[in-house]
């Protein structure tokens, strides 16, 4: 586990690598604003875009698009230029988005959650390729991590207030979801952000679990797990494979609502870190609209 860059992010959540500027793409939702980090050089480019910004995931016609407090938005990297694509909850003044990712089609999942987490009144939404918002599960508490198995057959949805990631039976040419059920439960932690490697198991980040795990959602069990040296993890992305074959696990914590003796027995908090592992990650999709 190597501590790559000491973001010291309030809320690092979100990251994806963005093929077309080789960069890693992350969040800090309670500091409004976009890391654009190159590994390269250790260079990190902060946009502070004004607004809780829930996700960012590259767009195929350039710049980002962003789920900010209420709505989808583009950002051209270039003039730091906010665009409003569309707003999914207008005036919904206790929620606002949280984790998102790009299925195979190019569309945008995102979704809402209530920002002190007193209701489940969030949603999962859909940002279809022609730009309308799609609303596809609703009665959520913390919307959180997606994936997709590498069939683009199965959807994986994480809501951390239940500890449980879900499955749904998915279409990749509708964007229709069938048949939920349960494939993990967490015990350490609760579940946060997520990525699937090529082999379609699980990566999973612990906020207060100190850990990444990997499982098999087939048959629900823990397969492996990476300790921190700090609680609030949050997500993580695969890179691009290297040379040796081998792949870069790009990881988010948080220092959000830390204690200051918290702070201090973890300096790192809120820091990006990276794992080196065996496994594959799939491509980071794009939006197509």
């Amino acid at each position: 586990m190597e501590l790559l860059f000491d973001a010291k992010c309030t809320l690092g959540e979100g990251p994806c690598w963005d093929e077309g500027i080789a960069r890693l793409v992350f969040v800090d939702i309670e500091e409004k604003g976009v890391h654009v980090y190159d590994p390269g050089t250790g260079h990190d480019e902060f946009i502070h875009v004004g607004d809780y910004v829930g996700a960012a995931v590259p767009r195929e016609s350039g710049g980002l698009v962003l789920a900010l407090s209420h709505g989808f938005y583009h950002l051209d990297l270039e003039s730091r230029k906010l665009s409003l694509i569309g707003e999914a909850e207008p005036g919904v003044s206790y929620n606002r988005f949280n984790d998102g990712k790009c299925d195979a089609a190019g569309r945008f999942w995102a979704g809402t959650m209530n920002r002190d987490e007193s209701a489940r009144t969030g949603s999962l939404y859909c940002l279809e390729t022609d730009l309308s918002i799609r609303r596809v599960i609703t009665d959520v508490g913390v919307s959180n991590g997606l994936g997709w198995s590498p069939d683009n057959k199965t959807m994986y949805y994480i809501d951390t207030s239940t500890q449980k990631v879900v499955a749904y039976d998915f279409d990749l040419s509708t964007g229709e979801i069938d048949n939920q059920r349960v494939v993990v439960e967490i015990t350490d932690g609760s579940p946060d952000g997520m990525s699937v490697d090529a082999e379609g198991m699980l990566w999973i980040a612990h906020w207060d679990g100190w850990r990444i795990s990997r499982w098999d959602p087939n048959r629900g069990t823990l397969l492996q797990e990476w300790m921190l040296p700090v609680a609030r993890v949050t997500s993580c992305a695969f890179g691009p494979s290297l040379a040796s074959g081998e792949s870069p696990l790009y990881i988010t914590t948080a220092r959000s609502r830390l204690s200051s003796v918290d702070l201090a027995n973890q300096p790192h908090a809120g820091s990006l870190f990276r794992l080196t592992v065996s496994t594959k990650g799939q491509p980071t999709y794009s939006f197509r609209g």
